[in-house]
């Protein structure tokens, strides 16, 4: 079964507003593998994808983009959003698309698919894919660092710290991010595929930006609904930490989030 954890209009609001895009190196490897495999970009699928942060980059390499996510908060929001005119969203469910066996160019998931129900969606997959149509899978780890000149070490050290708070609301499914999407790739069912787990990204961000980012995590969100005083008590005195450890006061400060990815790619080539 999915898991159901991003669909409350609040959460959208900051998944929407705080969620970043594919980065440059994770771009570097995504659309390289395109167009070593591609011969068709008519019509690319992005399964879960929340607030469409993700798929308005495919529209400038394909005629037509289909964002879909079984939340509607999430779709609203994306509608709401700036996005290319070639680009569409849609309420469905992962395991059930709505397109035509053998129809579609490229199926993504970005920062998704480990909540998938997996044997239901590589069935969809394989489904929907042309003849020579690509998948890729790809996720953010756990492996995050904050950079911030000789700074560094304590505010990772910080940030672990809540992260390590956070994770008695974890969902099983995490276990998938934790395993570098392993599980994940060893159910695509294609012969030419592979896995790169290095790929590391800095993404430029406030100290304001990064307690929003903090709280579009499900994990968080949890922690919320469950303790909402304490969520947010940790939540601000994570920041204040941050703020003391960094010598500076203001919000607005700029630093460095420096994540790890991991992309699963595969070519369905019959």
């Amino acid at each position: 079964m999915a898991a159901r954890l991003f669909e409350g209009k609040d959460h959208a609001v900051f998944y929407q507003k705080y969620r970043f895009s594919l980065q440059e190196n994770q771009q570097r490897v995504i659309f390289s593998y395109l167009d070593e495999k591609l011969s068709s970009f008519r019509l690319a699928v992005d399964v879960g994808c929340g607030s469409g942060q993700c798929t308005h980059l495919l529209a400038k390499r394909f005629e037509k983009v289909v964002g879909t996510d079984i939340s509607n908060a999430q779709i609203e929001e994306a509608n709401r959003a700036p996005h290319p005119p070639n680009v569409s969203y849609l309420v469905c469910p992962a395991e059930k698309l709505p397109f035509e066996d053998h129809s579609v160019d490229l199926v993504t998931a970005f920062s998704a698919a480990h909540w998938f129900d997996i044997p239901r969606f590589m069935a969809e997959v394989e489904r929907v894919l042309k003849p020579i149509g690509c998948v890729i899978l790809s996720s953010s780890t756990l492996d995050m660092r904050l950079h911030y000149g000789d700074r560094t070490e304590k505010l990772t050290q910080i940030f672990t710290q809540f992260q390590e708070q956070l994770s008695v609301y974890a969902n099983e499914k995490i276990n998938r991010v934790k395993d570098d999407y392993e599980e994940i790739f060893m159910s695509l069912p294609f012969q030419d595929k592979k896995r790169i787990t290095d790929v590391l990204d800095k993404v430029p961000m406030t100290v304001a930006e990064l307690m929003g980012l903090i709280q579009s995590f499900s994990m968080y969100q949890m922690f919320l609904k469950d303790q909402p005083e304490a969520a947010k008590a940790a939540l601000q005195n994570t920041e204040q930490r941050i703020l003391e450890t960094m010598g500076v006061s203001s919000r607005e400060t700029q630093l460095e989030y420096w994540t790890r990815q991991v992309c699963v790619l595969g070519c369905r080539s019959s």
